[in-house]
Parts: C-alpha cells; sequence; structure tokens
C-alpha cells in the first residue's frame, strides 16, 4: 500500500519562510511543526493543515503527495 508523503520543506523554501517563522503563524510547537516537516507524523489534524495552507498560500495539494511505492513499514 502507499503512503502520503507531505512536501512542506518544498513548499517552504518555494515561500522563503522558515520552520520558527511557519510555526508561528499557525499557532502550533516548533517540534510538532518540525514532525511534520519531516514526515514523522501519521496524521494531521484538518484545521493545522489549513493553517499551514493560509500561511504558505497554498493548497493542501501543493504540499500532500501519494507515493503509491511506499512500502507498509516506511516511516513517514
Amino acid at each position: 500500500m502507499g503512503k502520503i508523503i507531505l512536501e512542506l520543506d518544498v513548499m517552504m523554501a518555494k515561500r522563503h519562510m522558515s520552520l520558527n517563522d511557519l510555526s508561528d503563524k499557525v499557532g502550533i510547537a516548533n517540534v510538532n511543526m518540525s514532525k511534520i516537516k519531516n514526515n514523522k507524523v501519521n496524521a494531521i489534524r484538518f484545521s493545522t493543515l489549513a493553517g499551514i495552507c493560509e500561511a504558505l498560500e497554498c493548497e493542501p495539494g501543493d504540499i500532500l503527495k501519494f507515493d503509491a511505492n511506499a512500502a507498509d513499514d516506511d516511516v513517514v
């Protein structure tokens, strides 16, 4: 089965936004935003996703990708 991959780092780079700035704008702890950015989460709240999209002026599809080749035991 494939996996959903977060490409938050790509959009952050395009928008020239640091992890600290994004965390502040979304209103979540820097350590939690880092986990999201590094694909170390199994779920994300829609409210957090909405905050990220608002801060980065993007759509969810800009940061969420499906990897059909990712194995079930891959850490994402």
